[in-house]
């Protein structure tokens, strides 16, 4: 699937957000490796906190149906009845997004229009990033170097 059909596919999602609070819709289709797309629209709540992301919404339908492995997701935002801007993820997609996705391959696309777009890597948005190799004996996702080594490198 190409980009352009994959920010068609975000804005179809963002039709379907529930914003009654901030009127700001936000879409996103998230494309797996196996080829599904996943879509999510934020959905808000009274209570603020409850509130969900578009981002976080299309990462849980789709592991909720036990696809767990992401190729990249195009994002569209926009005040309803405005013209978007690039609209990128909260911190809290972005750490969603690392927890199921390679930084270093894992594509995000930030869209005003099908055709004018912002391509970047998961890595560029969340720079030492915390993720599952974290984890694993105190190494970090990609490779046993620790922090500090890196930096003087």
């Amino acid at each position: 699937m190409d980009n352009l059909e994959l920010i068609r596919l975000a804005y179809e999602a963002q039709a379907k957000a529930y914003v009654p609070y901030s009127h700001f819709q936000v879409g996103a289709a998230l494309l797996a490796k196996n080829g599904q797309v996943f879509l999510g629209c934020n959905i808000e709540n009274a209570a603020y906190t409850p509130t969900n992301c578009a981002e976080r919404t299309a990462f849980f339908k789709a592991v909720s149906e036990g696809v767990m492995e992401f190729d990249r997701i195009a994002i569209v935002g926009n005040m309803e009845g405005k013209k978007g801007d690039y609209c990128g993820p909260c911190g809290v997609c972005r750490q969603v997004m690392r927890e199921f996705c390679d930084p270093k391959t894992f594509e995000v696309i930030l869209a005003r229009s099908a055709e004018d777009y912002m391509l970047y890597r998961l890595e560029e948005l969340l720079p030492v990033s915390f993720g599952p190799g974290n984890l694993n004996a105190g190494q970090a996702a990609t490779g046993s170097e620790s922090a500090d080594e890196k930096r003087i490198q």
